[in-house]
């Protein structure tokens, strides 16, 4: 039987090729979209799953009272995880993490003559018991046994040694400011693999970190980050009531309050509003899931409307199969058959352009995906395949199959109101989903384009920036003086100075400042920048009131606020006036314009600078049209300064652009998106005006024997497709405008949600639709009416 029920779907979709390749384009497209998003959603719901206590792993964060709401952060006391594993029954283990992160550069690991920068991670005795980090030479218990000793990752152990064998007990050099020294190599690990958001090239003992930080032996600290297992049976929402309040019990006028969160669920959902949990990347995991639904399901009602409207063709077959006894129930297997049989040869098309669009897909999402058929992979695509193929199939199954024979046969079956009524509900649903990712598109395009050219307070045109091993040794510091001042002499270079840690995003905070007129009692944090001389100069910021740092070394006893911590501090004519925190005084000498430090999602906050001679981070305005010539120039400086090094620069507006890598991503897939759901409708509405113009052949051919013109014709054929658009548009409006003003409300700078964004994607799809059906329409209407009158 079912072998009888596919060699007649097969004779039918050879019968109807234009039917056939409408759907197999269709279906395939829709297809292909829907495995890359699967592909991609499955990718990023993997990330940081890779640890073998991933169930009970668990990262301590902090809520931290302000004026301005609570922050939440994930930097704790040093002597957090001994407390928690010590104090608290539920947590089995618990280790201090400092990540390579929390240093503004990465250290130089040397042996020999090979010099190569390193991301350096220091880890107390339980980390290799929380998380999965197997070695392949050595072992962990020789790394946090000895702070001199420490672990290189495999790839780390190729590039200095130029093998993996027998490179434990091999001495190298780190040189990273207070942790600079010779360390011995006491074991060889895998990194983590490509899709751990936490990447490492060295493990370093923790407590070498305490030796060269005293601070860590205090409570006021919060340098690391703090990880505990959770025993069996533990309650994390219980958990986190207990540890509320931990850090009050070791200091009473700290109002920090902790709490715990599962580690993998980071990454998705690590976004933070006024303490409370509020999305992140799960968003857009979210949405791209969405839209492959969407993009599956008007793939679906394509087919569904093309079979519908050539049901006309297939009634007479049906009214002979009733009559001679087929059951309906056999009449929809033969025609879901059809349906399963066309989706699945749509799946093999779909399998070969994702094949040809995932490196392209891959260098668009920054990820590393490859198509290997594993069985979830495989399971995934049979079912959604199969669905599709149920889904696209049933209503034209049900529909041909219960037409009553005797009617059929005599001629007298007519389209019913409720047929029309489904049929064009499909398509105002294909147009409201067209509607919703053309507005979309256009409101994260603009949004984009408004932070790329937004004014930030500083000029990042022409700024390079690169960085310069810098030891705290008297002789070393006056050498990296001296190298400045070359660089400052550089031809093409306009000016140059030196930073800390970065105008994107990562800097220092302080509190406890002292300032005239406070209120007793009051607190306020302020991000510390720390730069060079001439550092407000170079990047061209704005002076409100008195001056920029002194060139000498009166500028220690200077700072500089901007204008958003002089309001908060209530400050009257601060130039002047004296502040004071970690036991020093400091003159206040300017206030700048507010500037943007961090990315457009947060407001301007209180900052102040203090200058250093020189920091590990230089800055370089070039002059316009020099970039090359000076850029080769610095180079050879460099390498004949810093003998063995690379020269390693970055764009200041590069650093910048990075922060919104994830929505320029999305931006650009949505268009890609989008721009394929239109061209699946278009291909249903393609065919679907064939049908309807060969439905009405007759009644063009009448109208134009009675005088109508060609333009009557088109406009008649067209003006029901333009009816059911304006009744889309009613419906994709309010709920378009309502998403995208949720997703822009998370910008503190965002554009505004204009009249103009909704107009032109009515016009755009107004003007596809029209060209789509106009084509199909102009085309029956410039056929001889003679020919029409004589067709049956």
């Amino acid at each position: 039987m079912l072998r009888s029920y596919l060699k007649i779907a097969w004779r039918s979709l050879v019968k109807d090729r234009q039917f056939t390749l409408l759907n197999l384009l269709g279906l395939s497209t829709g297809l292909a979209c829907t495995l890359l998003i699967y592909l991609w959603v499955t990718d990023e719901l993997r990330v940081d799953k890779h640890n073998a206590k991933d169930a009970h792993l668990f990262q301590i964060m902090v809520n931290q009272p302000h004026e301005d709401g609570i922050k939440t952060g994930e930097y704790t006391p040093g002597l957090l995880a001994d407390a928690l594993k010590a104090e608290m029954p539920e947590v089995e283990l618990a280790t201090t993490v400092v990540p390579a992160e929390w240093f503004s550069n990465k250290g130089m690991v040397s042996a020999g003559e090979t010099k190569l920068k390193a991301g350096g991670q220091f880890v107390s005795k339980d980390y290799f018991d929380v998380f999965t980090c197997p070695f392949t030479q050595g072992d962990a218990a020789a790394v946090v046994g000895d702070k001199n000793t420490l672990a290189l990752s495999e790839e780390m152990a190729e590039k200095l040694f130029s093998t993996q064998q027998n490179v434990v007990g091999k001495t190298v050099k780190w040189d990273e400011g207070q942790f600079s020294g010779l360390y011995r190599v006491g074991g060889v690990f895998k990194a983590n693999p490509r899709n751990a958001t936490n990447q490492f090239d060295i493990l370093f003992n923790f407590e070498q970190f305490k030796a060269r930080r005293p601070g860590m032996e205090n409570w006021g600290n919060s340098d690391p980050h703090t990880f505990v297992i959770l025993k069996n049976g533990a309650d994390p929402a219980l958990f986190n009531e207990k540890i509320r309040h931990f850090l009050k019990t070791k200091s009473k006028d700290n109002n920090t309050q902790l709490f715990a969160i599962r580690y993998s669920d980071k990454y998705l959902h690590g976004r933070f509003e006024n303490g409370v949990q509020a999305g992140g990347r799960i968003t857009y995991v979210r949405l791209f899931s969405v839209i492959a639904v969407f993009i599956l399901v008007i793939a679906c009602i394509n087919f569904m409307n093309l079979a519908t409207a050539k049901a006309s063709g297939r009634m007479k077959e049906v009214g002979i199969k009733k009559v001679v006894g087929a059951q309906r129930s056999s009449l929809v297997m033969q025609h879901l058959s059809e349906s399963l049989m066309l989706t699945f040869v749509s799946l093999l098309l779909a399998v070969g352009i994702v094949i040809l669009l995932l490196p392209e897909f891959n260098n668009i999402t920054g990820k590393q995906i490859s198509l290997s058929p594993d069985s979830g992979l495989i399971s995934a695509a049979f079912v959604i395949t199969l669905l599709t193929g149920l889904l696209a199939g049933s209503y034209p199954a049900l529909y041909l199959s219960g037409f009553d024979p005797v009617s059929v046969l005599k001629g007298k079956l007519k389209n019913t109101a409720g047929e029309l009524l489904v049929r064009r509900g499909l398509v105002v649903f294909q147009f409201a989903v067209s509607v919703i990712f053309i507005v979309s598109v256009i409101v994260v395009y603009r949004q984009i384009q408004f932070i790329q050219n937004r004014n930030l307070g500083y000029n990042r045109d022409h700024i390079i920036h690169f960085e310069i091993p810098l030891e705290m040794d008297s002789l070393k510091l006056k050498a990296a003086e001296a190298f400045l001042g070359e660089v400052k002499n550089v031809p093409g270079v306009v000016n140059a100075s030196s930073y800390y840690h970065n105008l994107t995003g990562q800097h220092g905070a302080v509190s406890g400042f002292e300032w005239p007129g406070k209120s007793v009692g009051t607190d306020m944090e302020f991000s510390n920048l720390e730069v060079g001389y001439n550092f407000m100069e170079t990047v061209g910021m704005t002076l409100r009131e008195g001056r920029f740092f002194s060139q000498n070394q009166n500028a220690r006893n200077e700072i500089i606020f901007n204008e958003s911590a002089i309001k908060s501090m209530g400050l009257k004519d601060p130039v002047g006036k004296t502040v004071k925190f970690w036991g020093m005084e400091r003159q206040i000498v300017g206030v700048v314009k507010d500037f943007n430090f961090e990315s457009l999602y947060e407001p301007v906050k209180p900052c102040f600078f203090q200058v250093y001679p020189v920091m590990p981070n230089v800055m370089v305005k070039i002059q316009n049209g020099t970039e090359e010539q000076t850029i080769a120039r610095l180079r050879k400086l460099f390498q004949d300064r810093h003998k063995g090094l690379v020269f390693d620069y970055q764009f200041l507006d590069e650093n910048y652009q990075a922060l919104y890598a994830s929505e320029r991503r999305v931006g650009v897939l949505s268009r890609y998106f989008a721009g394929l759901a239109i061209l699946i409708s278009c291909l249903g509405l393609f065919g679907l005006a064939a049908f309807m113009a060969q439905r009405r052949q007759k009644e063009i051919g009448i109208r134009k024997v009675m005088g109508a013109s060609v333009g009557n014709v088109v406009v008649m054929l067209s003006v029901d497709f333009v009816k059911l658009l304006l009744i889309a548009l009613l419906i994709a409006f309010p709920l378009v405008g309502w998403v995208m003003y949720k997703w822009l409300d998370n910008f503190a700078f965002r554009i505004s949600l204009d009249a103009g964004i909704f107009l032109f994607a009515a016009a755009g799809l107004a003007s596809v639709t029209l060209a789509t059906v106009g084509y199909q329409a102009l085309k029956a209407a410039l056929v001889n009416p003679v020919i029409s009158l004589k067709r049956e």
